[in-house]
């Protein structure tokens, strides 16, 4: 057990999954990291490290933590730990997925393979909510860049067959929160390195609508809060505007941030207080960390 400061309960890492991998393909675990800036690259074997709130501090809201890095690899220091370090601090619940990277040598179906980890994500936080002091009703993802995606995945496709978890119960997160997301699969909006990564160098136009997300809302979305910067270079702003749009037509709560400058990522140079207060108080505004 490490104890980063006096308001984080415990951290500790488990494995997301208790038996098999679903569809995972067996072979040696080629996963690295590195400390140099905290980046993980080969993940196919998932993790969940755990961050909880002092008794004191709990309020019962949770947020499952998914880092980006365009579906090749993983920011899970900047876009992991010390966003986790953070909420938990506010009183939140936090859980740093280690979701698996997409590979056909690793996995049956590459596009399906982060999804069951999110939800499986989910599932495992609200399994555990009397342990972690958690309300089942207020359990979130949050998302950068290719984890925006992910999150956003989650929230659109929680009952979509294809995904063959054979999980017992709900796996619909409550809430979402996305930071510079990748929402769309398409050539107009999309982000090229993330569809290759997911869904390969040729992906059938059935599948690219299915994971382009702004075509995925409905009226059960769950409430949205979205962040992101003007002049990104990377991931266009649009990415985040027409994934609001949707939401306000299907008429999901939500909040939109944009910053005029910023770029790419900018949260690994901005103060994490700068602009997780936003985030925060849109939670408190919401209802999500009040004590029930």
């Amino acid at each position: 057990m490490t104890i980063f400061s006096q308001d984080v309960f415990s951290q500790e890492t488990i494995p997301l999954y208790e038996k098999d991998i679903p569809g995972a393909i067996p072979g040696t675990n080629a996963e690295r990291y590195d400390s140099s800036n905290g980046v993980t690259s080969n993940v196919s074997q998932p993790t969940l490290s755990i961050y909880l709130p002092s008794k004191e501090k709990a309020n019962g809201a949770a947020v499952v933590i998914c880092p980006g890095g365009g579906y090749g690899v993983l920011v899970m220091q900047n876009e992991g730990r010390v966003i986790a370090q953070y909420l938990a601090n506010q009183g939140v619940a936090a859980f740093v997925l280690k979701y698996r990277l997409p590979n056909d040598k690793t996995m049956l179906d590459k596009s399906t393979g982060p999804l069951q980890d999110a939800q499986q994500a989910i599932h495992v936080v609200r399994q555990h909510s009397k342990e972690w002091h958690v309300d089942t009703v207020r359990v979130g993802i949050m998302g950068f860049s290719a984890g925006g995606h992910l999150a956003s995945t989650a929230s659109t496709h929680f009952d979509n067959n294809a995904v063959k978890n054979k999980i017992e119960g709900n796996v619909r997160p409550d809430f979402m929160i996305l930071v510079y997301p990748v929402i769309s699969m398409t050539d107009s909006l999309g982000h090229g390195g993330s569809r290759d990564n997911l869904l390969g160098k040729s992906p059938s136009a059935e599948k690219i609508k299915l994971f382009s997300n702004e075509l995925q809302v409905t009226t059960a979305t769950p409430p949205t809060f979205l962040i992101h910067a003007g002049d990104d270079k990377a991931v266009d702003v649009d990415n985040s505007i027409s994934f609001y749009e949707a939401l306000r037509h299907h008429q999901i709560p939500a909040e939109m941030h944009i910053y005029p400058k910023g770029g790419h990522g900018f949260v690994l140079k901005m103060p994490v207080d700068e602009w997780m207060s936003l985030c925060v108080k849109w939670m408190k505004n919401s209802g999500l960390m009040s004590r029930h």
